[in-house]
This record gives structure tokens, sequence and C-alpha cells, in this order.
């Protein structure tokens, strides 16, 4: 920044430094010829901040033209038409597009995916590299802002090889998201493309609103980013704009709402949900009218709204008792498990759970690990702790022959808070620091762990540790919108920094 500020500064002397030219040094990637001509642009206009920060957001790039032979357009066009571009081939334009039209530009390890029909693929990025045209970043082809705002295809339809990256993306996102699936691994990939991916989405969702394949890639989407990269997306208000009738629009909602369940925003999540289930509702979808009362009812759970979450988590039982689906009862009932739990209800949650795990008969492990963990909660309830015991560690058996972080993450974190109520710190430490290595860049169950962490020193009495894990949990729940953690951990600070103050008026009085 303080190289662009000399640069701009040297030529444009109409008006004093400002934030609004900041921001656009900042887009223009701090690339020299840009500044320098931005500058002489805004100089010979006379143009303030305001005016030049009005004419950037109306023409972009354009902006960047002083007189004949002096704007980026010209220089770009010259390297375009250099004889050593020129023998790239015909493709040499479209892979430039489609570098331009991806914030993070092409994954160097994916050219030989992409474009399996374009040969000496890998030659010409690298001649796009020794053209200044292109740039390799942190294992990516990517340009700089300027380029990048120039060479994007202004209609991403008439683009050939763009629309066939599309493709790829659709046919790589179509996996499906199981975590006992073997591919469920593999599926990470998104963590690593998910800038790319929902940026495709945002602009062909507007394009090809009616496509019902466009809609399918978004909701694949949303799944793979609940699972692997818990974030918000910038795709909910064109889902939430479909109109009611548009045959995706219910089950767009739902893997919205999974998202915002993911990141702990268990409001937004049961607004959502209850927006799908009314059009589930009125299309007489029996299977997703269960199969969203069921994540109805975790939600309700969530926000200790639990006479509503049995209600909902019986009405979806009864349907899939109709509907033969023997899986589908048994999760009901887990989930049935942890409501009736949680509302002091332990002899029935703990029948419910022994329902689930005999319906199940072990052949979905997944769900056996589930209904051990519950039954976990219920014994510890119960101070019935080395039976509470026992479950987890039936529940971790089960987990950690498949890896599923998930579930080793939570049966972790029980035990951690298990053996911390029972006195038993080292093995609290070490459980805890198991469920830290299980958060695999889930944002939301780090801060689970550095509000627990906050927890523990709190208890025993170390409370500049307590405070600084307290903030750290504070500022991760702020960013995900985690409404319920958030006001729970900013009262637990709240008793820390009383605590200290407490004790730093001790030391005074002790001194007096």
């Amino acid at each position: 920044m303080e190289a662009a500020h000399s640069a701009f500064y040297h030529i444009y002397t109409y008006n004093q430094s400002s934030d609004l030219v900041d921001k656009i040094l900042e887009q223009l990637d701090f690339h020299p010829l840009s500044i320098t001509l931005l500058a002489t642009v805004a100089q010979h206009n006379q143009w303030d901040t305001n005016r030049l920060a009005k004419e950037w957001e109306r023409q972009r790039t354009g902006i960047l033209h002083v007189q004949l032979n002096k704007s980026l357009a010209t220089t770009i066009e010259l390297s375009l038409a250099s004889p050593m571009f020129q023998e790239l081939g015909p493709n040499a334009h479209g892979l430039l597009e489609v570098v331009a039209f991806f914030p993070q530009g092409v994954d160097e390890n994916n050219l030989d995916w992409f474009f399996p029909t374009i040969p000496d693929r890998t030659n010409i990025f690298d001649k796009f590299c020794i053209l200044s045209l292109t740039y390799r970043s942190n294992g990516f082809i990517t340009m700089l802002a300027p380029l990048r705002d120039y060479l994007c295809p202004k209609n991403p339809m008439s683009a050939p090889l763009l629309c066939m990256t599309k493709e790829r993306y659709f046919s790589r996102l179509s996996v499906d998201v199981n975590p006992e699936g073997p591919g469920f691994e593999e599926a990470q990939w998104i963590a690593s493309e998910d800038v790319n991916v929902e940026h495709l989405l945002d602009v062909f969702t507007t394009i090809e609103a009616n496509s019902g394949d466009v809609w399918d890639a978004c909701i694949h989407f949303m799944e793979h980013i609940s699972w692997h990269k818990q974030r918000h997306v910038i795709l909910g208000p064109k889902i939430e704009g479909l109109s009611d009738n548009h045959p995706s629009k219910p089950k767009c909602l739902f893997h919205l709402s999974r998202l915002f369940d993911s990141v702990g925003n268990h409001a937004e999540n049961k607004r959502l949900l209850i927006c799908a289930l009314e059009l589930w509702r009125d299309q007489g979808n029996r299977f997703q009218v269960a199969e969203t009362l069921k994540i109805l009812a975790q939600a309700n759970r969530m926000l200790n709204f639990y006479a509503e979450g049995v209600q909902q988590a019986k009405e979806a039982q009864e349907i899939y008792e109709q509907l033969k689906d023997i899986v589908g009862q048994a999760q009901c009932l887990t989930i049935l498990a942890y409501l009736l739990n949680d509302d002091n209800q332990l002899n029935a949650a703990e029948e419910a759970a022994s329902c689930a795990i005999n319906l199940s008969d072990q052949s979905n492990k997944f769900l056996v690990c589930e209904c051990y963990r519950v039954l976990g909660h219920v014994y510890c309830s119960k101070g019935e702790r080395e039976k509470a015991i026992n479950h987890y560690e039936a529940a971790l058996g089960i987990a950690s022959s498949s890896n599923w972080h998930y579930q080793l993450f939570w049966i972790h974190f029980a035990l951690a808070r298990l053996f911390h109520g029972q006195g038993r710190f080292d093995d609290a430490d070490t459980h805890i620091k198991c469920a830290k290595s299980h958060t695999i860049n889930d944002k939301y169950l780090l801060g689970c762990v550095m509000d627990q962490q906050a927890r523990f020193w709190y208890n025993q009495q170390s409370l500049k540790e307590a405070k600084s894990e307290a903030l750290c949990a504070v500022g991760v729940y702020e960013k995900l919108g985690a409404t319920k953690n958030l006001e729970n951990c900013r009262k637990l600070l709240q008793q820390i920094e009383e605590a200290m103050n407490d004790g730093k008026l001790l030391e005074i009085m002790v001194f007096c």
C-alpha cells in the first residue's frame, strides 16, 4: 500500500489521501501500470476522490484509458498479439477467459481434468506466465485483478471452455457426501476451491435461473460445504427469492438451513426449515416432510424447545413407519432420545436410544455410534458415570475404525467434560486435545473447544488462560452468528472478568 500510495499521489495532486482510493488500489492488486493510468485519468479530469470512486464503480478497468496507446487495454492487446501468444493456438484466448472468470484462477493440478481435449495445455499455461498474463499462487494459476476484469467473458454462455469447466465442476459436485461412503475424504477438495465454485454458481443461477441442473449443483455445493468447510454462502437471497412453485426451492432451502446449523445459527436453521416444510406439505411429498420434521426437531433441541421438538420427531417417526422406512424410524428415535435427555426425561431417553439400536440391527454403524453417544449422555445425566464411559468408548471404537471426524470430535468432547466433572483434569485435557485434532477446518467446532477450555481453566482458577480462550471463542461465534453459543460464552467471560476483578480487589486490601 505504501508503494501504491507513492505512485498514485506522485501524479494525482487534486485531493488528499482517501480510504476510497485505498480500496481501488487494493482491487487493482497494486498493479503499477493500472495505478499510473488511474492517477493520470483522475488528475487530467480533475476528479475529487468521491467522483473517482463513482467512475470506478461504473466503468471498472474501462476507466484506465488516457489517450492512444496509453491504456491497460492496449497493453493487454499487445501481449495477445505477440508472436509467442499467437503460436499457442486457437484455445489460448478461451483458456485465459477461464482463468479470468474464477476468483482463485485454475488449480494447476486440475489442468488435465478440466481441459482433457486441449493438447499441450501445460505448456500453454507456462507461456501465459512468461507473458505476464498469469502468475502462480498457492497451487493456482491466476491473474491480477485489472487483467481479470478486462479478460473475463462478458457473456459466460458464449465462452465454450468456461462452459466445459462449469460442467466439470458440476460433475465433481454430484458425488454423494456420505461419511460412510468411500469418497467422503476425497470430497474435501471443496475446501480449497469453494470460492471458485460459489462464484460459478452465483453467476449461473442468475443466467440459468430455470435450469434444474444449476440448482442441483447449488444443493450439492451446500452439502459439500456443510461437511468440509462450514461457512455462510452468498447464494441465500437467490434461493429465498425463487418462486414458491419452483421445483428446486424446498430442497435448496433445506440444504441452506443445514449450512446455518453447521455454523451454530440454530434460529436461522429453524426458520428456513419451516419454510421448506410448508412447501413440501403443499407438494404432498411425505418423505421430504418427514426428513424436514426430523431435522427441525434437532433445531428445536438446540434452541431448548424440547416439547416442540419431541412432537416433530414423533410425527416424523409415524410417517416413516407408514413408509416402512426403518432407518428413518431409527434416526427419529435417536433424535427423540437426545431431546428427552436434555429435557431430563432420562428413562424415556434410554428407552428411545435402545429401540433405535434394535431397529438399526448393527447394520448402520454410523447410527449405532450415534445411539451409543446419546446413551453416554443419558447415563452421565443419571450419575452412572462408568456406564457413560463404557458407551462413549463403544462409540469411540466404531468411529475410530472409520475415522469419522465429526463423531470423534463429539465423543472426545463429551469424555473431556465428564472427566473434568470427576476432577480428572489430565484425562479431560487429553480428550479436549483429541477433540481439537478432529475439528478439520470446522470453525464452529474449534470455537466449542476454546469455549470448553475456558471453562476448564476457570474452574481451576487459572483466570488469565480462561479469559484468553473465552475471548477467542467469542470471536469465532460472532463471525459465525452462533447466537446461543455466543450468549453463553459471553456470560462465562463476564464471570471470569468479575473473578479477576475480585482477585485484584483482594490483593489491594491485603496490601493495605
